[in-house]
């Protein structure tokens, strides 16, 4: 039996649909400005360009509804995101064969100090410290795809107390899942576990605390986040 001089942390896992069973996080991308409303929103002009990836850190995931408000911030925002988890990975995937490496989808968030994006930003330094901080990623289960099929469209939106802030449909993807599990397998190697934030729609904004996040995409439920 292995000896360990510290304690040994434990896995993150999300909870699967109709299930006991937990599906253990191994790494989680990110692509930025997938939508073409946002990416204007944002002050970028949507293209085709080769997409960019950044990375959160699987304990940052939580699945308790509930998303403490950061330090060193008073500027954090709501991303909703429409979660692909992989059973399977790689180096190189064709596009043709990505969706055979789905296990199943969901909704996440991801949360951003967006006064430290943007400080970052403007000195050319990583986003970690906008991105990857405790709590910056609330997931829901995970949804079979033997039970949901390819997801490739439908209504995903985001409400705080009630008010619809972002509403989109997920064709408007600028890049598709199987196009992102693709480029992703061209610089990474893909395995299972990993799981991807596929990009959010137009409509991000702020949150306080004691405010209300309800996410909803079609065919995946809801998932209500309390800020705190």
């Amino acid at each position: 039996m292995t000896d360990f001089v510290i304690k040994k942390p434990s896995r993150t896992c999300l909870p699967v649909k109709g299930s006991k069973s937990m599906f253990p996080i191994r790494r989680v991308y990110c692509i930025g400005r997938n939508y073409a409303e946002h990416a204007r929103e944002m002050g970028h002009d949507p293209d085709r360009n080769p997409p960019f990836f950044f990375q959160k850190n699987p304990d940052n995931i939580v699945t308790n509804g509930r998303f403490k408000y950061p330090s060193k911030s008073s500027n954090v925002h709501h991303e909703v995101e429409m979660v692909v988890a992989l059973k399977s990975g790689g180096n190189s995937i064709p596009v043709n064969l990505a969706n055979k490496h789905i296990f199943g989808y969901g909704i996440g968030f991801d949360m951003t100090r967006r006064d430290l994006q943007h400080e970052a930003k403007k000195l050319g330094r990583p986003w970690e410290i906008g991105k990857a901080f405790e709590q910056s990623a609330p997931c829901s289960e995970l949804y079979p795809i033997e039970n949901t099929g390819i997801i490739k469209n439908g209504s995903i939106s985001l409400y705080v107390n009630d008010n619809i802030r972002q509403n989109a449909d997920l064709s408007d993807m600028i890049w598709s899942v199987p196009e992102m599990i693709s480029i992703l397998s061209e610089y990474f190697e893909l395995a299972a576990g990993d799981i991807i934030l596929t990009g959010t729609p137009a409509g991000v904004g702020s949150v306080q605390p004691g405010d209300n996040m309800r996410a909803i995409i079609e065919g995946l439920g809801e998932l209500g986040i309390t800020v705190y």
